[in-house]
């Protein structure tokens, strides 16, 4: 879970240097839909890069494939999804829209796989 662990860093680092790249040179350059597609996928970059530390941290305490399921997802799901929003932003290759659907439906596998792992060892856990 340590690899999880420093791609949630190096994710989050990169989320904000793309955030303050985003406000401080491109908003001036952006069309709104631009500024929109780059500010959603900054959003959910964040989230989610809470969501690969979180599931980080739980693979220390919770033996299950499905923790690192989740991670796995999640981590692919922000590139499939904010990285299409980036690239559309950039680019405006309307398109690659297509591709951000695929992103959104893994990380909500990511959060379904944590569910999975952590319900798998409830005994394991106490409330």
């Amino acid at each position: 879970m340590k690899k999880t662990l420093l791609w949630a860093c190096a994710l989050g680092g990169l989320s904000v240097v793309l955030g303050a790249f985003g406000a401080h040179l491109l908003s001036d350059r952006f069309n709104a839909d631009q500024l929109n597609w780059w500010n959603t996928a900054q959003y959910y970059q964040v989230i989610h890069t809470f969501g690969l530390a979180f599931a980080g941290l739980l693979g220390y305490r919770i033996t299950s494939p499905w923790i690192r399921r989740g991670a796995f997802f999640f981590l692919l799901g922000t590139a499939f999804f904010s990285g299409s929003l980036y690239v559309m932003a950039l680019t405006e290759a309307r398109w690659l829209g297509a591709i951000t659907p695929l992103g959104g439906m893994l990380m909500i596998a990511g959060w379904v796989s944590l569910f999975l792992g952590i319900r798998q060892s409830e005994t394991a856990m106490k409330d």
